[in-house]
């Protein structure tokens, strides 16, 4: 059955906030870091400490306990001590053994019970009756990945929330390094927050080499500008430095980087609103700095050469995934894609 309301991290948030609590929360999906921001506003914000020992309790799932589900449902029954409600906040959830059997207890659930469900890395099938089961009595938010174009908006947002600001450059630089774990991303903006001299609030490209471990001269970043400008001399002096400490990872990632460019020349090539804001749209992104360097990139590749490119691009990534590879290395075969690119 289809999600009958789209609920947002910020829905839930307020739901709490305003004390207008649902009986069960369901927190599902790919990304784990909005499930986890949840769950810990959860944890911190809907009893008051003094009554969070008796009445707040984290089940862990394990998948060899076949009993889990029953204890959650008990548990769950339970009525609060000196306290309004009482919260049990479900972790792991996606390795129940018997996930479905929590259909007994949602149908009909303890009004003083604030259930929280996390469920990670994947969304429950939307045609399963739990799922219509928990929409009907309570909230259902799905933790999708964020695209890579959102990422320096979440960047900016994060560290704006923190007092702390941080360059384009920098801010790119985590973006296409880091890439779109968010659970780690955040992580490295905190260490990058900690790591700022007594008074100084400006993130630049100095701190993300310095701190991160990207390069502010020599990364996929920078050899990703490289090809947008087109500078043969740079892209290939920047590939010489970065190939030989490349993982496979870090190629296929690179080519998936290379795709997303010239997929988004050919868009503006065909958008059928070739103004700022319809292109802005047409790419789905919101910097005026992202754009200025795609219409760069533009003026660099015909709609005819970028065509050619991206069908390049899905032959590396083929071959880097085995097919027809045989001997050769993956940074040979990212050696031949840019050199193509190129000229």
């Amino acid at each position: 059955m289809a999600v009958k309301k789209s609920i947002t991290y910020r829905d839930v948030i307020e739901s709490v906030r305003k004390k207008e609590y649902a009986p069960v929360y369901l927190l599902m999906g790919e990304e784990s870091y909005y499930i986890d921001c949840i769950s810990e506003y959860m944890e911190q914000n809907i009893l008051k400490p003094e009554e969070r020992d008796f009445n707040q309790q984290v089940i862990y799932c394990q998948k060899d306990d076949d009993n889990l589900v029953s204890n959650i449902i008990n548990t769950a029954k339970k009525y609060p001590m000196m306290s309004d409600h009482q919260v049990l906040i479900v972790k792991e959830a996606q390795n129940l053994l018997k996930f479905d059997d929590l259909i007994y207890y949602v149908k009909n659930p303890v009004k003083t019970t604030i259930l929280v469900i996390c469920y990670k890395h994947s969304s429950i099938d939307k045609r399963k009756k739990i799922l219509a089961a928990i929409e009907e009595v309570g909230m259902v938010f799905e933790s999708q990945k964020i695209r890579e174009s959102a990422l320096p908006s979440f960047i900016a947002d994060y560290l704006r929330k923190r007092s702390v600001m941080i360059d384009n450059n920098a801010c790119m630089m985590m973006a296409e390094n880091v890439g779109n774990d968010l659970c780690r991303l955040s992580g490295e903006l905190d260490k990058l927050i900690i790591s700022l001299p007594d008074g100084r609030k400006q993130i630049t490209a100095e701190d993300v080499e310095k701190n991160v471990g990207i390069s502010k001269d020599f990364n996929m970043y920078e050899l990703k500008s490289a090809i947008e400008a087109k500078d043969v001399y740079k892209a290939n002096m920047i590939l010489n430095y970065i190939i030989d400490n490349l993982t496979v990872k870090d190629c296929i990632y690179m080519v998936a980087l290379l795709f997303s460019l010239f997929s988004n020349i050919m868009l503006m090539y065909y958008a059928p609103d070739k103004t700022k804001n319809g292109l802005m749209q047409q790419l789905n992104i919101k910097s005026d700095f992202q754009l200025t360097k795609m219409m760069d990139a533009q003026r660099n590749y015909s709609a005819m050469k970028a065509m050619l490119i991206i069908s390049k691009i899905r032959e590396a990534d083929a071959m880097m995934k085995g097919v027809g590879k045989g001997n050769t290395s993956n940074g040979d075969i990212l050696r031949e894609l840019v050199y193509f690119i190129l000229h």
